[in-house]
């Protein structure tokens, strides 16, 4: 599905967690030790990450993502009392270095070597997405990493996408932005910046009235957008 004729692309950017990185890579690799409810336990975690970041938004309380983070990961093991709570730490601090997934080095290296310009516009702080994009190996792809701790509100506010439009100095329309989050598409089109739903798990659409420009399985079908 090509991209609505329009301004030409010239930037690339990229929501980082479930996009690029995996957010159930640090369960799924202590799964065993968590026992048989892990996925649920990662399901959790990632909801109340989510929900924290919106509630925090509504009520102008802002605490940066790694803390919510830790707070969805205890709010999860709350809820799922046969999981070991003793690996908290560890989980964390996979969490710090999160897998990316596997298609993304190639995907970013041919947008890069095809003239684009790259960067990340997250919920993360600006410790977590360090500690990630070097894991990944992907610190010299990104012309910007930028987070929302600047402003101190999270996605969807339009505050947030207008970080890079600032950043690269274009008309949103210029920007190709990816995000594996229905939500954040949502806030993403409604900004003006044209959208790819990267829906990895083939989940139903929830915002019709915000359609993207393109939905994919994962990044690969992106270099091949016009």
């Amino acid at each position: 599905m090509a991209l609505p004729a329009s301004k030409p692309i010239s930037v690339y950017v990229f929501d980082a967690y479930g996009t690029l990185f995996d957010v159930h890579a640090a369960v799924r690799k202590n799964a065993a030790g968590l026992g048989p409810d892990a996925q649920r336990l990662s399901e959790l975690w990632r909801q109340k990450q989510l929900e924290y970041s919106w509630i925090r938004t509504m009520m102008d309380r802002y605490l940066d993502f790694w803390t919510l983070t830790e707070q969805a990961l205890d709010t999860a093991f709350a809820m799922v009392p046969t999981a070991d709570r003793s690996l908290r730490n560890t989980l964390l601090d996979a969490y710090s270095q999160l897998d990316c997934y596997p298609e993304v080095p190639q995907v970013l290296k041919t947008l890069k070597d095809n003239g684009a310009r790259l960067a990340i516009l997250s919920n993360g702080n600006p410790d977590m997405l360090d500690g990630a994009v070097r894991a990944a190996g992907l610190d010299m792809v990104f012309d910007a990493v930028l987070s929302v701790d600047t402003l101190r509100i999270y996605k969807t506010r339009m505050e947030v996408y207008e970080m890079a439009t600032n950043q690269f100095r274009v008309y949103p329309e210029a920007i190709s932005f990816q995000s594996s989050n229905r939500w954040d598409v949502a806030g993403a089109t409604a900004f003006g910046f044209r959208t790819v739903w990267i829906n990895r798990t083939g989940n139903p659409d929830e915002y019709t009235d915000l359609a993207p420009a393109a939905v994919l399985s994962d990044l690969n079908g992106l270099t091949t957008l016009a």
